[in-house]
């Protein structure tokens, strides 16, 4: 009974310090606005702001991903926090866009490494909910730091600086309860060679990798436009000023991909995968329907929709990896898979800050939109086509 409770408020400690890692992570995005109104620069270097984090996140996951299968998994997990609390710190005081980017940058590689361990965590302490919460609590978390930062900085004073000060106070308690946790795995050899920048997929997990990788490159890259240009994309269509824009719009997203997890948490992978695909390019329709009638209640519908695929996809994808890692292989798998989804997250939207320049936000917009729905329902007819294979018995 005492080991119950144990692993239950342990699994409840690593799901909110997880969301509150992504909560961080969208917080800046409400606030883009008012940061470029006071420092003045593009939207090129906006998503340069944007990009810069989910690259040093890169960095994080390819050196430091499998670092806590050989030391352990709490010194990793305090390590992460005491380095994302420095950043709040960096995000309170900056006062210039290289503040901003170094801001980026530790937080980015602080939450790449909390991202692979704390997913290994959740997996070693319950079989059952770890894949779940894997799934949600990313998810919510966005949503969160994006609606909550949106309405401070719409209502409370400070808005560039009263949120980092509420998140800095979390990780400084995340920080000291991180030692009350039981350790899941017995420190292994190997560390010095780990930091190696590699992937870490175990061989009977390759081949599903891949296979999920268009509808997963889809999802990622739909959710790196909504945290960099999706906020300034309605002010120019629609002329809203509200600071709860930008938040709501990846609240919209994220909170009802949320919601299609939990829907589906006992369904098949399969079934997750094909319904993501399907919402998926649906919704992306909806979404530049909308932007092209200036009608906000059209793209916030729309974002619902994809939204829906966005959970349903991610759901699939990671439901379909989790059971083909060896315990001691979980965080390098999840290391290697949040590589390939965070690749898809900022160099597309980084490409899109370029294009802006020359093709202008909406028609960039729309070339964007396109190459999603096309790999999108690539992946519904590969999908289609693997489970007619199984039908008839094919290897």
């Amino acid at each position: 009974m005492t080991s119950l409770a144990s692993n239950r408020s342990s699994l409840w400690f690593l799901a909110i310090t997880l969301l509150s890692f992504l909560a961080a992570s969208t917080a800046p995005t409400p606030l883009y606005h008012l940061y470029q109104d006071q420092l003045h620069f593009s939207a090129a270097v906006l998503t340069l702001i944007f990009g810069v984090y989910a690259l040093s996140l890169l960095a994080a996951l390819l050196t430091v991903g499998s670092l806590s299968d050989h030391l352990g998994r709490k010194p990793v997990i305090f390590t992460a926090v005491v380095l994302n609390a420095l950043a709040m710190l960096l995000f309170i005081y900056a006062d210039s866009v290289s503040w901003l980017i170094g801001a980026r940058v530790l937080q980015g590689f602080a939450t790449g490494m909390a991202t692979a361990v704390l997913s290994a965590t959740l997996l070693d302490t319950d079989r059952q909910q770890g894949p779940l919460v894997n799934s949600v609590a990313p998810l919510l978390g966005m949503a969160l730091g994006a609606m909550g930062c949106g309405v401070l900085a719409e209502f409370a004073p400070a808005p560039l600086q009263l949120t980092y000060w509420l998140l800095l106070a979390l990780f400084v308690v995340q920080a000291l309860y991180v030692w009350r946790l039981p350790e899941s795995v017995t420190p292994q050899a190997g560390a010095w060679a780990s930091l190696r920048p590699t992937l870490h997929v175990p061989v009977q997990a390759r081949s599903t990798l891949w296979r999920v990788l268009p509808l997963n490159t889809a999802t990622w890259a739909l959710g790196g436009f909504y945290a960099s240009l999706a906020p300034s994309l309605v002010r120019s269509a629609t002329g809203s000023t509200s600071n709860l824009i930008g938040g709501a719009t990846v609240a919209a997203l994220t909170v009802t991909g949320a919601l299609m997890i939990f829907t589906l948490r006992n369904r098949l992978a399969s079934r997750a995968l094909q319904l993501g695909a399907s919402l998926l390019p649906a919704g992306i329709v909806l979404i530049l329907l909308g932007v092209h009638s200036a009608s906000l209640s059209l793209f916030f519908f729309g974002t619902l929709v994809a939204g829906c695929g966005f959970g349903s996809g991610f759901l699939g994808a990671v439901r379909s990896l989790v059971p083909l890692a060896l315990p001691h292989e979980r965080a390098g798998l999840m290391s290697a898979f949040y590589v390939l989804s965070y690749l898809a997250f900022c160099l597309p939207a980084l490409l899109a800050g370029h294009f802006t320049h020359s093709l202008g936000l909406l028609a960039t917009t729309d070339v964007y939109g396109v190459v999603l729905i096309v790999l999108a329902v690539g992946a519904l007819l590969m999908s289609f086509r693997a489970t007619a294979a199984k039908a008839c018995g094919a290897p």
